[in-house]
């Protein structure tokens, strides 16, 4: 089975329906999405998977609301896209599908307002449609002139397969036939977004373009008349669009950099990133489709991208080291110890002409360093030292090394060496100073005892990157240890969900989800269990960032369900001005629709306004103005609780998902 297809032939067909029929009301096709290796015969198999809907296998668009009968196995649907009926009046929808299948339909062209009006339990034959009394719909009043939208969802198991709709009204006869196209337009989000934005850029987006002059080129969204160009080294210029990095609008679907006559004539430069958007404007000149940012690398003239990568640790001690040749380099030569300063002054080495390099076995326990000069003729360039440790040092770091929008309260923690009495922590802001810092230094932050591998930096600033360093003393000495930075966040984190782990109630660093997130458990009025049966208890699947999320199960038979998490930072959420309270939050289809809500302090509740929020099924985010909570009496400067729950409505259950919780100030 093909993945990520974009089949050509109904591309193109497409194309031609959507270009001539444009602003035509159900002019054109149905869009259907598919996606495999899902077990199972249930719809809730396909909604459940951690890819759905966002991610497809397969795109295609039909001319009638009719797929491929006899695809494969193990695989699922949804079809979606808006019905218009020709005339006013009464219509009756019928639904053909094996396994079992659904058709819903909204109140108007509103996906948010769908419900589901017919379905197949078991299966059915193509176009069987009356095996089962609930295939067929009760009649529905639609208007002419409106769209309504409309999706059907399909899972098969194995076997025969088949996902038709049908319907009956005035003018289309009794019924049931088909949906033809000519009633139906598809859905412009998906496959369908990415086929009216500039896509295929070349060079290709995170490449390395080995020289210093390009022709960039892309295919053009399919109704795109004219694109605006935008291309600069300064990132913030091209997301901005600014004036700087516009270049024009143009009709081809190329534009050259780096040669004379054009955008950096004297030629990109070596060692440097450009970024780079096309927005696609349509024939009325108004109508924009905003690009994606993409990006290359002109390589610098020395060494880069070493492999291990620097500062990793618990590198195989036979380790090949490889590096990408510095641009046009003729030549390298390559210098190895495990001293930082002799590597960075050494010279002399002999030349070296592939981009590999065996130091031999080397000790468990130990760090090491090298570098690699770029030899080019005229000009030799001097490379960065690179830095990696063998089983047995000091590693494990928590952040780990390079990590970026960590918490401004984060607790270094490390993995102990083998052979250490104790260790020496180092902390900063200056790598160089971390670097070569000793214990007269303002960087020396004390010694730890075995056990007491961690270290609490205090409160750290806002977007600012860090250097740390951890000596392990032996008895026959201190073996200096690798430098590791991270970065911290420019908003504050309430929970990301990274810390819990499962490590025995009672026992040295446990963090379970579901002790630090109190829920129902032995409270007869709340019906919420925070965590899964087992471990891993915190989700490691159904994720939005980092590795983890917050599964929450509940049961409204007792009224609500939910969970609290009691909070020592950060409390002060007028911090740096923070006005915005995100939750990104995500349900299953089979979910019954109860009230969203979060509280804090135990009191101020703000509800979610969609209330079928628990059905969704991809990951969405949920933004609160504080003043909400303000209006209510929360002192902001003082918030010690927060609350996620589902208010009964019906009484319903199901499983939530939540994940990074921040906070955010205005938009600079």
């Amino acid at each position: 089975m093909c993945r990520k297809l974009m089949c050509l032939f109904f591309f193109v067909m497409a194309l031609s329906i959507v270009g001539t029929a444009r602003g035509q009301l159900g002019v054109g096709n149905i869009l259907y999405e598919y996606w495999d290796d899902i077990a199972g015969t249930a719809v809730s198999n396909l909604t459940d998977d951690p890819r759905y809907p966002d991610s497809p296998d397969e795109s295609r668009w039909w001319q009638t609301f009719e797929g491929q009968v006899g695809r494969g196995d193990n695989y699922g649907i949804r079809a979606s896209g808006y019905v218009s009926p020709p005339v006013s009046g009464d219509y009756t929808f019928w639904i053909s599908g094996d396994d079992e299948s659904q058709l819903w339909l909204s109140t108007d062209e509103d996906p948010a307002n769908i419900e589901q009006i017919a379905n197949v339990a078991a299966w059915t034959n193509s176009r069987e449609w009356t095996k089962e009394a609930n295939q067929k719909s009760n009649p529905i009043t639609l208007q002419a002139g409106q769209r309504y939208y409309i999706e059907a969802l399909m899972k098969e198991g194995t076997g025969g397969d088949n996902l038709a709709v049908g319907w009956g009204g005035p003018s289309v006869g009794a019924g049931p036939v088909v949906i033809d196209g000519k009633y139906l337009s598809p859905v412009l989000t998906s496959f369908a977004e990415v086929m009216q934005a500039a896509r295929e850029p070349y060079p290709a987006d995170g490449s390395v373009h080995p020289d210093t002059w390009v022709t960039v080129t892309w295919t053009a969204g399919f109704t795109a008349a004219t694109h605006d160009v935008y291309f600069s080294d300064n990132l913030a210029d091209v997301q901005a669009r600014t004036s700087e990095a516009f270049r024009g609008n143009q009709t081809l679907t190329n534009f050259v950099v780096g040669f004379p006559g054009f955008p950096y004539p004297e030629g990109l430069v070596s060692g440097t990133t450009y970024y780079w958007r096309i927005d696609e404007i349509e024939a009325d000149g108004t109508t924009l489709h905003e690009g994606n940012i993409w990006s290359f690398l002109v390589p610098p003239k020395s060494a880069y991208l070493p492999e291990p990568v620097d500062g990793s640790d618990s590198v195989d001690p036979n380790i090949i080291l490889t590096w990408q040749p510095g641009f046009g380099a003729i030549l390298h030569y390559v210098y190895f110890g495990d001293d930082y300063d002799t590597v960075s002054n050494a010279a002399g080495a002999m030349p070296w002409g592939t981009s590999t390099y065996s130091p031999g076995t080397l000790e468990s326990g130990k760090s090491f360093y090298w570098r690699v000069d770029a030899f080019h003729g005229a000009e030799t360039f001097k490379g960065e030292v690179w830095s990696f440790s063998t089983p047995g040092a000091v590693g494990t770091p928590i952040p780990s090394n390079g990590a970026v929008d960590v918490t401004q309260t984060q607790i270094l923690t490390w993995v102990a060496s083998d052979n250490a009495t104790s260790h020496e922590v180092y902390f900063g802001t200056d790598k160089d100073a971390v670097r070569i810092a000793d214990n007269s230094s303002p960087e020396y932050k004390g010694s730890k005892i075995l056990g007491s591998e961690n270290h609490d930096p205090g409160k750290l600033e806002w977007d600012s990157t860090y250097y740390w360093r951890v000596d392990e003393v032996e008895a026959g000495g201190t073996q200096k240890g690798l430098v590791w930075s991270f970065t911290t966040a420019n908003f504050l984190i309430v929970d990301d969900f990274e810390s819990y782990n499962d490590i025995n109630e009672g026992e040295a660093g446990s963090n379970r989800i579901y002790l630090a997130w109190a829920d129902g458990y032995d409270d007869p009025t709340n019906g919420a269990l925070v965590g899964n049966d087992n471990a891993p208890f915190a989700e490691q699947t159904i994720i939005h960032g980092g590795l983890q999320s917050m599964p929450l199960a509940y049961d409204n038979s007792v009224g609500k369900s939910e969970a609290t998490s009691t909070l020592t930072y950060p409390s002060d959420w007028t911090e740096k001005d923070v006005d915005t309270l995100t939750i990104w939050f995500r349900g299953t289809s089979a979910n019954t629709p109860e009230t969203l809500y979060v509280t804090l302090n135990g009191s101020a509740v703000v509800d979610h306004d969609n209330p079928d929020a628990a059905r969704k099924t991809s990951w969405t985010q949920w933004n609160i103005d504080l003043q909400a909570f303000a209006d209510q009496g929360v002192n902001l400067a003082n918030v010690n609780t927060i609350t996620l729950g589902l208010r009964s409505v019906t009484g319903g259950t199901g499983t939530m998902y939540f994940d990074d919780i921040r906070l955010y100030p205005p938009a600079p």
